[in-house]
């Protein structure tokens, strides 16, 4: 096998966030479901937004916050996602580049605008995400770069981008040079609703092409269609080698055939928005995975990216990672 060039690669949805604080009325008002995200049309964000009160924009996307998280730990890591040639296109291209990713997919010269996500953040800290896929979803697999998926040690795949079939096909030819160039492939599983639309191939994806399963504990529980964690727990240690699943304050449950460890949430003072804390996790754990260190401590700095992110708005690091976890005495 060939020195790896990446320690990461990531592929999803390249999406500009824009962040509002709002009363929970305001969700009962717009029929939303609070803690979910949906997919609206262009239409439907635009109204959103015109009710919005004062918003921030901020470059996310699922994947490509995890990248971004990956490389304030000190990681060499890639992104592969599609935006247009437009304003928010140049935006989300310049965040992530100058967060030290490695971007370089094709804008899109036609179809639809970049991708934008209206994060609708309560009293709580909790965010409902209102989606306008756009450019997003004709991401395809002539936007695999196979150079890069075949340098990167893990490559991780974004549930959300499960979606469009074009993205679909994107995925399986990237967990298959993956494959055959001896990296590992991960997944997140992004969403319960998500699970809800894709379980069939989302397990057929796992039994056969996937070594790490990132879930939070209501995702895994749709999975597998059970009612408890503890099911859930046992049905996912057969179908993939590692399994590191989150539990928000309670923590994070891994799973590596018979070993089972349980890992404590890093304490944070205030939940300011929820935002991007499984992508931080992800982010932290696989910068430790790709340094050889155990899962154990991997969690730990997942734990501490996570704890991180929200405690601001926005669900991209605002620090270094790197320095902070050399603080916690993690590095």
């Amino acid at each position: 096998m060939s020195k790896a060039t990446f320690d990461v690669l990531t592929i999803g949805n390249a999406i500009v966030d824009v962040f509002s604080r709002v009363e929970e009325g305001f969700l009962a008002r717009h029929n939303v479901t609070k803690g979910m995200m949906r997919l609206v049309t262009e239409k439907e964000s635009a109204e959103l937004f015109e009710d919005m009160g004062p918003s921030t924009q901020i470059s996310g996307g699922s994947g490509a916050n995890t990248a971004v998280g990956v490389a304030s730990f000190g990681g060499k890591v890639a992104f592969i996602g599609k935006v247009k040639a437009d304003r928010l296109g140049k935006v989300f291209t310049h965040d992530t580049q100058s967060a030290g990713v490695d971007f370089a997919t094709a804008h899109a010269t036609t179809g639809p605008a970049t991708a934008s996500s209206l994060i609708l953040i309560t009293p709580d800290g909790e965010r409902t995400m209102n989606t306008f896929l756009g450019a997003c979803v004709h991401l395809a697999p002539g936007d695999i770069d196979e150079a890069v998926v075949a340098a990167s040690r893990v490559t991780y795949l974004e549930g959300y981008l499960w979606d469009p079939p074009l993205a679909k096909e994107a995925f399986k030819k990237a967990a298959r040079i993956a494959r055959q160039a001896g990296r590992k492939v991960s997944i997140t599983l992004s969403d319960s609703f998500c699970v809800d639309r894709h379980r069939d191939s989302f397990l057929e994806l796992i039994r056969s092409d996937i070594d790490i399963v990132f879930a939070n504990e209501k995702e895994i529980k749709s999975l597998y269609q059970v009612d408890t964690f503890d099911e859930a727990l046992q049905r996912v240690r057969k179908d993939c080698s590692i399994a590191a699943l989150t539990r928000s304050e309670a923590g994070c449950v891994l799973v590596r055939g018979d070993e089972i460890h349980v890992v404590e949430a890093h304490p944070v003072e205030q939940v300011v928005d929820a935002t991007g804390a499984g992508d931080l996790f992800a982010s932290g754990f696989l910068y430790g995975f790709t340094r050889d260190l155990s899962l154990v401590q991997s969690a730990r700095l997942g734990a501490l990216a996570a704890a991180e992110v929200i405690s601001h708005v926005g669900a991209r690091p605002q620090i270094s990672l790197n320095r902070h976890a050399e603080a916690n005495g993690l590095l």
